[in-house]
């Protein structure tokens, strides 16, 4: 976001002759609340929009043929735009009266609520304006309340340094200690904020076929995720965003949530990782291990030690050789409703 800001404040500044943005939302909302995936501590938790077709792909191709369309009968310039260029989507789209930007920065609709994923059409068009929503979140502050790591500074400030989201998708290092166990079972991204707004609905469906939920992403066995080398990493995510995202993040992620399940069932999976070439994987695979069975891990220590050069994994051996006594991992119950 600190990257060319002058051309995020103005969409001239990305494109001088554009006269008129045209908005579009795409639904994601799920069949059902994914908050009730917290209570399963062996499986992992995926983001509503990544267990789907890849929305670049679907949103691009739709909003092509809309602007061919504006092109044609114009005869006005188009451009497109799906997270491809520093695009202010969320202000925008609220300007325009998709929705209203809610109190944990994501644009809210009355008929989608917290669901809409969000494309734009540049055009040198000169069109009327929509009149923009009001906003409607009023007291509720549901969505600043359930946020795991507090990654709310307040009503429409999210610090993405504390964001799950941001954590387990975007950031390509080693996650900080202090974020782990509230990040629970969340492999990809969260949903908790969106999940909370009261004006969401869940649907059967999404409203675009090729945006179904694929069922053998819903809820999958954190045991599988661990075990996934790189091709077989891309085979079970190909088409979809987390591919993008690759196999040592999101197995990183995997280790952390195994870590947090309370089930010492799963220490052989984190203990199988522990000599993987990456060292985002052998980090957590200390760290998973160390939660688990906190005395083997100890164990393990001197001698681990002595063979590991990366130093965020000898880190993370060090720490294990001084184990604090085990607490008991709290899990939350699946919210009412």
């Amino acid at each position: 976001m600190e990257a060319d800001p002058g051309r995020r404040a103005d969409p001239r500044g990305l494109w001088p002759e554009v006269r008129s943005v045209v908005m579009l939302g795409l639904s994601t909302a799920p069949p059902t609340n994914p908050l009730l995936g917290l209570a399963q501590r062996e499986r992992g938790l995926l983001a509503t929009y990544a267990v789907r077709r890849d929305y670049h792909e679907v949103i691009k191709g739709r909003l092509k043929e809309i602007a061919s369309l504006l092109a044609s009968r114009s005869g006005a310039e188009v451009k497109v735009f799906v997270d491809t260029a520093p695009v202010m989507e969320k202000p925008l789209a609220a300007a325009a009266g998709l929705g209203w930007t809610g109190k944990h920065s994501v644009v809210v609709s009355r008929r989608h609520g917290s669901w809409l994923l969000l494309g734009a059409i540049f055009t040198t068009a000169e069109l009327p304006p929509d009149p923009p929503e009001r906003e409607r979140c009023g007291s509720c502050t549901r969505c600043l309340d359930i946020c795991p790591t507090g990654a709310f500074a307040g009503p429409y400030r999210l610090d993405a340094r504390r964001c799950i989201a941001y954590l387990t998708i975007e950031h390509a290092g080693h996650i900080p200690a202090e974020f782990r166990a509230a990040i629970g079972n969340r492999v990809f991204g969260c949903d908790d904020c969106l999940a909370v707004c009261p004006w969401n609905s869940f649907a059967a469906a999404s409203s675009d076929a090729r945006l179904a939920m694929r069922e053998e992403l819903a809820a999958p066995a954190l045991r599988d995720l661990a075990g996934l080398d790189d091709s077989a990493f891309r085979r079970l995510f190909a088409g979809t965003p987390i591919k993008r995202t690759g196999r040592d993040r999101v197995v990183r992620n995997t280790l952390i949530a195994i870590g947090n399940s309370g089930e010492p069932t799963l220490s052989d999976a984190a203990e199988r990782l522990l000599r993987d070439p990456s060292p985002l994987v052998r980090a957590m695979a200390v760290w998973a291990l160390a939660r688990l069975r906190p005395d083997y891990a100890a164990s393990l220590a001197g001698a681990r030690l002595g063979e590991e050069r990366d130093e965020a994994v000898r880190a993370e051996w060090r720490a294990a050789g001084k184990p604090p006594s085990p607490a008991p991992i709290a899990v939350p119950a699946p919210p009412a409703g």
